[in-house]
């Protein structure tokens, strides 16, 4: 599927917050945005080739059950709902959300009101990537797995590459110059954390690097565990040039400790991160990370749910895109 501008796109290049965007766009009159604001996010969603399809007619218009676990421990859930009411509106359906909790009965529950509709699909979404049980009252419905996997199921699912994505990330650090380069991973209980370690370990092999255990951090997911990853990093006597963290709070995390370490970033230490925080951008640099594609996720799950003849049931993984700014350079020793 090709990649279309999405709300966070707008959003990025106009300097706004995805919420400002979606009022803009779709003609809140009574919020209170400036003229100039609403002219520049117009503006910015021309140029990059944004545009709203008409409403879904009344009455009649197929319905899609989004079932998710979660919608407020992460900031992953908005582009779930919204790539998949926008890949919908396309094609004249409607997007019912249903937070479960993860709860079986509360699934169960919410399948069945969905079945009261003009169901055309059920889309069942992890916030977590990971393997899943797919409920039994999901048997007989349409219905792909989003953001999640099940073994020995007929379901398509749609997740992200993070081995992939921990690859890119890491070549990115070599194509610069580096050579020591650390990582620091999320916990190993996670799917995205193992795959993206794996990632890193590929591409210093491909680029003929040496894998150093010691190089190799703790496990960290917040800015307090990354700064105490990379202090430890950065008191080894011979201490990475460059640090691939598992996501941006833990870049964050990095950040602090070469300031509390009297490094300067990138010249002295080169840093990338993951999942285009909203920090990712305001942080001094700039940094450079990884976004996860959870807006195209959702659209090709609807689109699948959709499409007249979808193709055998298969497993799905999009590309993570990298997006470049002032936080890599090469080592100066």
């Amino acid at each position: 599927m090709t990649k279309r501008a999405t709300l966070s796109d707008i959003a990025q290049r106009a300097g706004v917050s995805q919420a400002t965007v979606s009022l803009v766009l779709n003609g809140v009159a009574n919020a209170r945005i400036a003229e100039a604001t609403r002219q520049r996010v117009q503006g910015v969603a021309a140029e990059l080739g944004y545009t709203r399809k008409a409403s879904v007619q009344q009455g009649g218009a197929p319905v899609i059950g989004l079932l998710i676990d979660e919608v407020v421990t992460t900031p992953f859930a908005p582009p779930f709902i919204e790539g998949a009411r926008l890949e919908a509106a396309t094609q004249g359906a409607l997007v019912l959300v249903c937070c479960t909790g993860g709860d079986p009965m509360v699934e169960a529950a919410a399948l069945a009101s969905l079945r009261a509709t003009r169901l055309a699909g059920v889309i069942y979404a992890s916030l977590v990537t990971r393997a899943v049980q797919p409920p039994a009252a999901l048997d007989g419905l349409p219905a792909v797995l989003l953001n999640c996997h099940a073994a020995r199921s007929p379901l398509a699912s749609v997740v992200p590459g993070d081995v992939l994505a921990g690859f890119a990330a890491t070549t990115a650090l070599i194509r610069a110059g580096h050579r020591r380069i650390a990582h620091i991973p999320g916990e190993d209980w996670g799917e995205a954390a193992r795959d993206r370690a794996l990632g890193y370990r590929r591409a210093l092999a491909s680029a003929d690097v040496p894998f150093d255990p010691s190089l190799l951090a703790t496990p960290a997911w917040t800015a307090a565990s990354g700064r105490a990853s990379a202090l430890a990093l950065l008191s080894q006597p011979n201490p990475p040039t460059a640090i691939f963290c598992f996501n941006d709070r833990v870049a964050l995390g990095v950040y602090e400790a070469a300031a509390e370490r009297g490094l300067r970033l990138p010249d002295d230490l080169s840093v990338i991160g993951f999942d285009n925080d909203d920090i990712a951008a305001t942080l001094q640099p700039p940094l450079t990370t990884m976004v996860l594609p959870h807006d195209e996720m959702a659209r090709w799950a609807v689109d699948r749910l959709l499409s007249p003849a979808p193709t055998a049931p298969l497993r799905m993984k999009l590309d993570c895109e990298l997006v470049e700014r002032a936080s890599i350079t090469g080592p100066r020793r």
